[in-house]
């Protein structure tokens, strides 16, 4: 190496050391926005999330995929799962619907097709239409399942999701957010959070039992209050087939206990009345 690259590559050494400082502090801003930009922060977010639990949800006005006005109310009187998402996602929110809509299945087989109701909101206002929504709904398999496919205005789902303990924030991305299926009681409370693009079966399932069986008496008539209390208590899940099934071996367990109950007493009974006076 001759003198002049010597001293070419010792003043660009100097220059590069130089330029370092003000390379980090710029590079600092930028990373900042990137964050500041978004604004989700998972731990935050799962806080209020959770904190939306036994919180009322008011009456917010929808459009349906079929162009009717729908209410929130009109789904009092049973439980509802209500699932965010929005249409121009291209890969969480359809296979996160996708996978909901087996789990739901498995739900209904234990309960009953009409046991409860299912609400897909679109939370991105200005994309989710009514036709947008029934879009989204044909492409992930559950066009034809009886769910309810929703699109509302700003204001309408800025209301909702926080009363839902939902958040999202736009990024690069799309939108950030969690992923949660909220269940919604029939008084119109919050009753779970579920997260996840996938989740364990009875995450979903136990919630929807417990409301749809576990009913006060007062709330039935009386011969179909005993037989759902016996149906929540013989109701299992076998891990193995991940599914629900009645298990009668319970049941009769319960009515053999029952009768050698039953036969104690009389027996107890009828030494007492007969015994010395």
């Amino acid at each position: 190496m001759n003198l002049r690259d010597l001293l070419f590559a010792l003043v660009l050494h100097v220059s590069l050391l130089a330029a370092a400082p003000a390379l980090a502090q710029s590079s600092q801003p930028i990373a900042a926005a990137i964050v500041e930009q978004s604004g989700f922060d998972y731990d935050q977010a799962l806080a209020f999330s959770q904190a939306a639990i036994g919180k009322p949800v008011s009456d917010v006005q929808f459009t349906a995929s079929s162009g009717q006005r729908v209410s929130l109310g009109e789904f009092r009187g049973k439980p509802l799962v209500v699932s965010m998402v929005y249409t121009s996602c291209y890969q969480i929110c359809p296979m996160t619907t996708r996978f909901l809509s087996e789990v739901v299945e498995k739900a209904r087989s234990a309960l009953g097709k009409d046991s409860f109701d299912v609400a897909v909101i679109g939370f991105d206002t200005q994309v989710d239409t009514p036709v947008a929504m029934q879009y989204f709904a044909n492409n992930q398999g559950v066009d034809d399942k009886g769910w309810h496919l929703l699109s509302a205005s700003a204001a309408e789902i800025e209301q909702l999701s926080g009363e839902l303990g939902f958040q999202y924030f736009p990024s690069s991305n799309g939108f950030d957010h969690l992923i949660q299926a909220t269940v919604i009681d029939a008084e119109g409370l919050v009753y779970r959070q579920v997260y996840g693009q996938v989740f364990d079966t009875p995450l979903l399932v136990d919630p929807l039992i417990e409301l749809v069986l576990g009913r006060s008496p007062a709330e039935q008539p009386l011969l179909s209050g005993l037989a759902n209390k016996i149906k929540l208590f013989c109701t299992t899940y076998d891990p193995v087939r991940d599914g629900y099934f009645f298990d009668y071996s319970l049941f009769i367990g319960m009515l053999i206990g029952g009768s050698i109950i039953i036969f104690t007493a009389v027996v107890v009974v009828r030494g007492l009345r007969n015994g010395p006076a």
